[in-house]
């Protein structure tokens, strides 16, 4: 957990950050107020979405990486009790060539059963879903700062072109279905 103080610095932080772009957003409203033109222009109107986006990733990014953290470590952990395992056992066997593939094959028991042990837990489980969450959430603020930009500089969003993606091959498949139909039409016609 972050301490009273660190809070407190980051939401003054956040704040203050939020006060400018509040502030240049307004000098956007006003054309005689700032001297861009354009797709700048478009983007200084827009600079408070970003800027919010912006906050919002460094939050989530804060837990993605305490998450990731916690993922690392319950990898290391777990492979450093495995290991201190197969030393237990390892020095019992002879160094010999059989013996070699006997102690390989209680690295690969011993592994196997502690990181299954690992992945079936559900402290793991509920880090990584977490992990997991806090990535897609970081992916929806780029994917929305990407339309903030695109927008800005009248490029379509990614939606809109997947939108004409879909389209065209909604359109592929129908030229190919008429094209079909008229050679079986033709066929039936040079066959009379």
């Amino acid at each position: 957990m972050q301490s009273e103080s660190t809070k407190d610095i980051t939401d003054y932080y956040k704040h203050l950050s939020l006060f400018w772009t509040d502030i240049v957003h307004l000098m956007s409203s006003k054309p005689q107020a700032l001297a861009s033109i354009g797709p700048m222009r478009a983007f200084a109107a827009n600079s408070k979405k970003i800027s919010t986006e912006l906050i919002e990733i460094n939050e989530d990014l804060m837990e993605f990486n305490k998450h990731l953290t916690e993922y690392y470590k319950q990898l290391a952990d777990t492979w450093t009790e495995a290991q201190k395992k197969v030393n237990l056992k390892a020095p019992e066997i002879p160094q010999d060539v059989e013996h070699m593939e006997a102690v390989k094959r209680i690295w690969i028991d011993i592994f196997d059963n502690d990181f299954t042990e690992l992945f079936d837990s559900g402290k793991f489980g509920d880090n990584y879903g977490k992990l997991v969450s806090k990535e897609l959430e970081l992916t929806k603020h780029w994917n929305n700062i990407t339309n903030v930009i695109l927008q800005s500089v009248n490029l379509p969003s990614k939606e809109e072109i997947d939108e004409v993606y879909k389209e065209i091959h909604s359109l592929k498949k129908r030229v190919a279905k008429l094209e079909l139909e008229l050679k079986k039409k033709e066929m039936k016609n040079n066959a009379k």
